[in-house]
């Protein structure tokens, strides 16, 4: 495409002349950058503002979690490490499995003890109906599984006390539901009615 140059009138200037002859491809050129300037430029700023707010909720997420976990540390503490059933499993599990006897020394605390006859149904039942609470029926009632009425539960057990405790003594001794007669041991029925009214002492 060939420039003709204006009239030496209207354009005395060699610039103006110069910006006359341009091409029109050299327009577009400089229109193509600029969208493409403007284009980087967005990009920029909205990964710019995305890194903002993602580091903001990840912050947020470290301190739900810090404050959940300090929250579930004292309620672990107070209703799973110190539960009963959870004491005696651990207990058990750092219990030594075998004790060695050593030639020339005092092995007599290794010795096996014999029961004498009949002695073994008397020394294993609970002296109180807290121990016997511990023993065996925490193991449902502190939880609640197998239908049993979960210790603290007032809706459950309001209606079971109103029926008064000959009703109650009746239940535990013949057994009830899943539960079997006197909770699947073999006490006297002093030892569960004394077990009963600890539970109920527990509940109201």
């Amino acid at each position: 495409m060939r420039c003709i140059p204006p009239h030496r009138g209207l354009f005395r200037d060699p610039p103006a002349v110069a910006i006359l002859c341009a091409t029109p491809g050299y327009f577009f050129i400089e229109i193509q950058r600029v969208t493409v300037s403007n284009t980087e430029s967005s990009d920029t700023q909205f990964f710019n503002s995305f890194s903002v707010v993602l580091g903001i909720l990840i912050v947020f997420a470290i301190i739900l979690f810090g404050v959940a976990r300090s929250i579930g540390a004292d309620t672990q503490a107070r209703d799973v490490l110190l539960d009963p059933l959870h004491m005696k499993g651990v207990q058990q599990n750092i219990a030594p499995f075998a004790h060695v006897a050593i030639a020339g020394k005092d092995n007599s605390a290794l010795a096996v003890v014999t029961a004498p006859a009949g002695a073994g149904a008397g020394a294993d039942v609970p002296a109180t109906g807290e121990q016997a609470f511990t023993k065996v029926c925490s193991a449902c009632h502190s939880t609640g599984v197998n239908g049993a009425p979960k210790i603290g539960d007032h809706a459950a057990w309001g209606p079971r006390i109103a029926q008064g405790k000959d009703a109650l003594y009746k239940s535990a001794i013949g057994g009830k539901g899943n539960m079997p007669p006197k909770g699947g041991t073999t006490w006297p029925d002093a030892t569960i009615r004394m077990t009963v009214d600890y539970m109920m002492s527990l509940n109201k």
